[in-house]
């Protein structure tokens, strides 16, 4: 047989030998005409397979139970010298870990467990759970995440703090990929990357728009809360990071000086807000025009003040105070009316003495002349002046008191006139309150909030529900008990509703028994829900009405403002609502 050297040329043969001899082409029977033609032994010391099989063996990692596991298997395949055994191990390896890397997750975990319930001095259960949060927050392959919890728990496990210069958020270059392996996708981002970064900025808009906003009276606090706004935005390691932090506790500390001082400052002037009030009460002697609008002062700076409270005093102070002026105005005019007509009382009446006496001084002047007549002729002239100034004494009297009658009535008018305009500054200072029952704003009250609270809606772009409740039996109540019963039976709804409710909800007495309720940025079913509240706390709170426990119970019906809506036509579905309530069997909530 030709000596073969070359392995194509001895292949060549070994598959001509193959059909020559008629032998099965099977690997055994392949590799033995192979051996036979290159003049190999026909009984190796180690096979080729063999020698691979335990090469790989010999390099095979055995850091996770997989890897082991796959080492027995092809281990007792050698032993068994069974070749597809060799073949369905690492087929199956291949495909359940062929994307993992050799991480040893599991020694990994249970270190870090440890740590974990371990107690190290300096290093608290907070601390634990903050550092780890910002391990997690990284984002990228899973050999970073391995990496960085290694270091921690090593950190952990030597008592020391990890390495303050790692990277909040590290970028790992992507290894080369050759021509041949398959391109790998990056990993997707984190959630907790992504909160990380979405708390970074609305911690330096609070710090810049909020927090130096509020020290404007403070430059130097303001400044230096703009100054950690740039920090926080420009820090990117823990270290810089640790020391931003530590700057922010110890401004923090400053800023609770100041904040308590703006509060000591906020309850003085309140206190002498107060004293005012309380001392121009005493000051006048007939307050009853002050009276409303002090009682709206004292309520508006009253703890806990709210910016609606505020609103609403000012809108009514401001209306009363355009008509107080105006009344005032024609009150003035009146009393100098009346003073008019007393100097023209006065100078009438002093021209009527003037008058008399100079008439007396004339009648004794004729008294005289009679006396010393001697002649009848001489009388009768004498006569003719005496009736001539008897006739214009007359005539002024008669005028005098025509004067004075009519001066008497323009009085008696300019004094109704008073009246009356001290009956309406009265009405007026009454209107800048409540509803005098129970508190709740009136009609022009609710007319007033409902406007601000739509245009705050719409501009915010929040909902905005109306509820309108009517007590059910009202009417019994009051014929079977009394309207003072019937008042008390309001103002205990009126309690319980403020205390249940929000206190940005307004309460409005819409009539008699009626009552409406507007509540900012709440949906239609919120608002239910709310009301439904507001009925189970009723069924907890009894009514006492002459010792006799009462249920008072309300139909009430919801709607959400529509963009096209009025307060009229909101009003109005509430009101539908609220009579499907009363029609479906009382104490019940109905939405529209």
């Amino acid at each position: 047989m030709a000596t073969f050297t070359n392995p194509a040329d001895i292949a060549r043969e070994t598959l001509k030998q193959m059909m020559a001899r008629r032998m099965a082409p099977s690997p055994d029977n392949y590799r033995a005409i192979y051996d036979e033609i290159a003049g190999v032994s026909e009984k190796p010391a180690e096979d080729l397979l063999e020698r691979e099989i335990r090469s790989l063996l010999s390099q095979l990692p055995k850091d996770t139970p997989a890897q082991q596991g796959l080492a027995r298997q092809l281990d007792q395949a050698l032993r068994n010298r069974d070749r597809e055994a060799y073949r369905q191990p690492l087929i199956h390896f291949i495909r359940e870990h062929g994307g993992e890397t050799n991480l040893a997750w599991r020694e990994l975990l249970a270190d870090f467990l440890q740590q974990w319930e371990a107690n190290q001095s300096g290093l608290t259960r907070a601390k634990k759970r903050e550092a780890l949060d910002r391990v997690l927050s990284v984002s990228g392959r899973n050999e970073i995440l391995f990496s960085r919890l290694q270091n921690l728990t090593r950190s952990w496990a030597a008592n020391q703090p990890a390495d303050e210069d790692i990277e909040l958020v590290e970028k790992v270059p992507e290894p080369a990929v050759s021509a041949s392996a398959p391109a790998v996708s990056s990993a997707p981002l984190s959630r907790a990357s992504e909160l990380l970064s979405e708390l970074r900025e609305a911690f330096v808009f609070a710090l810049e728009n909020i927090v130096a906003a509020s020290l404007e009276d403070e430059p130097e606090a303001a400044a230096q809360a703009k100054g950690f706004a740039a920090r926080a935005r420009a820090a990117t390691t823990l270290k810089a990071m640790s020391a931003l932090l530590a700057d922010i506790r110890r401004f923090a500390f400053s800023l609770e000086f100041v904040v308590e001082d703006r509060h000591e400052l906020r309850a003085g002037l309140l206190r002498l807000l107060c004293l005012m009030i309380d001392n121009i009460g005493e000051l006048v002697i007939d307050d009853r025009w002050l009276a409303g609008q002090i009682e709206v002062v004292r309520g508006a700076v009253a703890e806990p003040m709210s910016l609606r409270a505020l609103n609403d005093a000012e809108q009514r102070l401001k209306e009363v105070i355009f008509k107080q002026s105006h009344l005032k105005h024609g009150l003035m005019e009146a009393k100098q009316v009346m003073k008019q007509l007393l100097a023209v009382f006065v100078d009438h009446l002093a021209e009527f003495t003037d008058s008399t006496s100079d008439y007396h001084d004339k009648i004794e002047g004729y008294a005289e002349k009679i006396s010393r007549v001697d002649d009848i002729t001489q009388l009768e002239d004498v006569l003719g002046e005496v009736i001539r100034e008897t006739r214009l004494i007359q005539f002024n009297a008669q005028r005098s008191r025509d004067d004075l009658r009519q001066t008497n009535q323009r009085v008696v008018e300019a004094e109704q006139r008073i009246s009356q305009l001290q009956d309406e500054l009265d009405k007026a200072s009454q209107m800048v309150r409540h509803d005098q029952l129970t508190g709740a704003l009136n009609r022009r009250g609710l007319d007033e909030i409902f406007e601000k609270e739509l245009v705050r809606s719409r501009q915010r772009r929040s909902p905005l529900s109306v509820a309108l409740l009517d007590i059910d039996n009202f009417k019994k109540l009051n014929d079977s008990l009394g309207h003072d019963a019937g008042d008390a039976a309001l103002i205990h709804l009126v309690s319980v509703i403020r205390e249940t409710l929000r206190p940005q909800d307004t309460l409005a007495r819409f009539g008699g028994e009626e009552f409406i309720i507007l509540l900012p940025d709440t949906s239609v079913e919120n608002a239910a829900k709310a009301l439904v509240r507001v009925q189970r706390e009723l069924t907890r709170r009894y009514f006492l009405a002459n010792n006799e426990k009462l249920l008072i119970t309300f139909s009430a019906g919801v709607s959400q403002v529509r963009p096209d809506d009025t307060e009229a036509t909101v009003i109005k579905r509430a009101d539908e609502a609220a009579y499907g309530a009363k029609t479906s069997g009382k104490n019940r909530v109905v939405s529209i």
